[in-house]
Order: C-alpha cells, then sequence, then structure tokens
C-alpha cells in the first residue's frame, strides 16, 4: 500500500468516526462497514494490499495481540475462579472436539483432499472472537457468567490453537513431521507463550505500578510502556518458539492481577483504542484480500462447509462440553451460536496464505472456506448480537430459576468492569 492506499484508508476511518455514534442503531457493525469497504476497493481496483502481504501480516498480528492483551487486563483472576466451569469446559473440551468435529465434517464434504488440510481448516476455523458479537460481552441485561465465559474462551482459545495449526501448517507444506516433534512443537508453543507472557506482563506491571506511585512516570508515557508491554511479550514469545498470541493474553492476565485492576484499566486505555484502529485495519485487509470479487467464484460445497462451521460444529461441541452442567437448553444455544470467527482466523489465514503455492490445487477450497465463514460470520453475528442480548437477558429475567441457579447466573458479587468496554459500535 502506498500513500494514496492510505490517505484512502485514513479518510474511510475518518469518515465513520463522525458517524459512529448514530450508527449504533443502523443494521450493521464496524466489522461489516471494514470488510465491505476492503473488498469493494479489491472489486474496483482502487486499493490492492496483495503486494503488501507481509506488511499486512504485521498489522493483523499486531491487532490481534494488543486486543488479546486489552480484554485480559479486564478479567480479574481472583474472581474468575469463583465461575471458571464454563469456560474451561468450552476450552480443554469443547475445542479440542470442534476441531476433531470440524475435521469430520470437511473430510466429508471435501473427499478428495488431504485429511491434514481438512484437520488445519478446521482449526483455522475453531477460535471464536468475542469482539464480532461485542453486545453479547457488553450488555449488562445478559448474566455475567456467560458474558464472563464467552469473552475467557475468546481470549484463550486464540493462542490454544496457535501451536496445532503452526504444527499442522508444516505437515501441510512439507509433508515432513514426526509424532515427537509435533508433540515437542506444542509443548514449546504453550509454554514459552504462557512463560514469557507472565515474566512481561508481571514485571511491566511492578515497575509501572512502582513508579506512578512515586510520581515518577508521566500519564502519557504510562500509557505508551503500556502499549509496549503485549509486543514485548508477543516478540519475545516468538523469538523462542512461542506462541505470542498466548504470551500477549497472558500478560494481560497478569498485568491486570498484579497491580491493583483500576491501575491496569487506567493503564491500558490507550492500548485499547490502538487495538481498535488495528482491529479496524485488520478487517479492511481481510476483505481486500480475501474477499474482493471472488464470494460469487466459490462453489457450493464451500458455502454447505462454511455453513456447518458456523453452527453445528460450534454447538455440538458446546452442548457436549456442558454435559453434567446443569446448564438450561437456551444457555447451551446461546453460548453454541455466540463463537463468530473473526480476527485469529484472519491472522492465521493471512500467515497460511505466504505458503498457498505449496497447497497445489486445494488452495482455492481451504481459502474459500476461509472468506466465507468469517464474511459470513461477521454478516450474521454482528447482526443478531444485539437481538441475541435484549432476547436472552429477558428470558435469564423472567426464568423460573432456583435462588442459586440465579446467582450463579448473575453472579451480583462480581465486578462486571471485568468485562472489557465496547470495541465496535454494534446494533
Amino acid at each position: 500500500m502506498g500513500p494514496t492506499e492510505f490517505a484512502v484508508v485514513g479518510v474511510l476511518i475518518i469518515a465513520y468516526a463522525l458517524i459512529s455514534k448514530v450508527s449504533s442503531s443502523w443494521p450493521f457493525t464496524m466489522p461489516i462497514l471494514f470488510v465491505g469497504a476492503g473488498a469493494l476497493m479489491s472489486w474496483s481496483g482502487a486499493v490492492e494490499v496483495e503486494a503488501e502481504l507481509e506488511g499486512a501480516k504485521v498489522i493483523a498480528e499486531l491487532a490481534l495481540a494488543l486486543i488479546l492483551f486489552s480484554d485480559a487486563v479486564r478479567i480479574d483472576l481472583h474472581q474468575l475462579r469463583k465461575e471458571a466451569l464454563v469456560p474451561t469446559r468450552l476450552l480443554l473440551i469443547g475445542l479440542p472436539l470442534t476441531i476433531a468435529f470440524g475435521t469430520l465434517v470437511n473430510v466429508l464434504l471435501f473427499p478428495g483432499l488431504p485429511v491434514v488440510e481438512m484437520a488445519l481448516l478446521a482449526a483455522i476455523l475453531a477460535p471464536t472472537d468475542a469482539a464480532l458479537g461485542a453486545a453479547v460481552v457488553e450488555d449488562e441485561r445478559v448474566p455475567l457468567r456467560e458474558r464472563l465465559s464467552l469473552n475467557v474462551e475468546s481470549g484463550l482459545n486464540d493462542g490454544l490453537v496457535v501451536p496445532v495449526v503452526t504444527v499442522l501448517t508444516v505437515i501441510a507444506v512439507t509433508g515432513e513431521t514426526s509424532a515427537s516433534d509435533a508433540l515437542l512443537e506444542v509443548v514449546e508453543k504453550i509454554g514459552y507463550g504462557v512463560g514469557v507472557g507472565i515474566v512481561v506482563g508481571g514485571a511491566g506491571m511492578l515497575l509501572l505500578g512502582a513508579a506512578h506511585r512515586r510520581g515518577w512516570a508521566d500519564g502519557r508515557y504510562e500509557q505508551v510502556a503500556t502499549f509496549v508491554v503485549p509486543i514485548v511479550a508477543y516478540t519475545g514469545a516468538e523469538s523462542l518458539d512461542g506462541s505470542g498470541f498466548l504470551a500477549a493474553f497472558s500478560a494481560g492476565l497478569t498485568f491486570g492481577a498484579v497491580g491493583s485492576i483500576a491501575n491496569a484499566t487506567h493503564f491500558g486505555e490507550f492500548t485499547e483504542d490502538a487495538a481498535q484502529l488495528l482491529g479496524i485495519a485488520a478487517f479492511f485487509v481481510f476483505g481486500n484480500l480475501f474477499v474482493g470479487d471472488a464470494i460469487g467464484s466459490f462453489q457450493p460445497v464451500v458455502w454447505l462447509c462454511a455453513l456447518a462451521s458456523l453452527t453445528v460444529v460450534r454447538m455440538v461441541p458446546v452442548w457436549i462440553s456442558q454435559l453434567g452442567a446443569g446448564r438450561r437448553w437456551q444457555t447451551i444455544l446461546f453460548l453454541g451460536w455466540f463463537g463468530p470467527r473473526g480476527l485469529a482466523s484472519i491472522v492465521f489465514g493471512i500467515i497460511l496464505l505466504e505458503d498457498a503455492s505449496a497447497l497445489g490445487a486445494s488452495a482455492d477450497d481451504l481459502f474459500g472456506v476461509i472468506t466465507v465463514t468469517v464474511t459470513a460470520s461477521v454478516l450474521l453475528h454482528g447482526t443478531t448480537a444485539a437481538w441475541g442480548a435484549r432476547t436472552y437477558g429477558a428470558w435469564a429475567e423472567r426464568a423460573d430459576l432456583s435462588a442459586d441457579e440465579r446467582d450463579d447466573m448473575f453472579m451480583d458479587d462480581m465486578d462486571s468492569d471485568m468485562i472489557p468496554p465496547a470495541r465496535w459500535p454494534t446494533t
């Protein structure tokens, strides 16, 4: 992208800022607008980012790292212990089952393609993005348990999927890796990612907190330093072959836990704004690189696979993960539907795009499913989030629940500030 292209994107951001408040009642969200703008400019030839793939990859990776960090800072680990059951089940049971079930569905729909590539596709589309259904995690009518569960799940599953995507990409592209190498890759990605994140996040909060209390640090530079913390965590973990995304999220959790939550969120205000800006850029890049004039060229099986990914591939594992937990079917349906595919899948798709030539004939189908799934998710989850939040919140208020069930669901003794503030305006 040259100066002209950057100017065009800048004008779009300014134009959206001018109507960002009044547009909250319109039937589209920020991701819808910027994915559409990117696609339109690719189709018209006004802006093409394909030649700057490496730069687009950096923007998308930084956006995801900053968003993971910002969301994690808001989560109070001490309060989270009271209701860790739902996100734990979603991550430890639902996520692996989603990848496994997604692989099975992909193999059935694309019987002629390699199984490892079908598993890779399932892993790329497994992580969720709470930001695409922002109203769900921000509307206080929705019980705090569900808001917290979806937010924690979307924050952690990105990092947990990274080693799986990495190993499967190596196998798909080169066809060479052993079981021991794959296991070592996963352990290194998670271990170094979590370790670096804890060290960087903890040290960053201790140093900034001490300087703040002594009056040594200017508030502007406290904000800048906080912005750098997830970048240091991400790049540090990546330099050790760890998961940079898991490091960014772990850094945010530690940053918020080590210091007072008030200081942590105060320090992170600029970081949240920067994450929003990069998120806008990432959705524009996705629309430009992947959508463009490609939607009409996909085979029906690609659309069917995308539909399955957004429905049964997500909902069945969520239902299985909640067996025995005493959840009402309305809650399971709510958790199952609001598993949007967004920034993580975009980032993984851009990374895989660098190796597209090595995938051969199957590349078109792989990128087709990624494109349709994320685009459909941006549209469907974005437009149903506010309605879903209102509907589920109303049901929860009038449902015939026992006192223990109501206390468990609404978690009135917990601090709602641990839920991130609005990132994109919603309907």
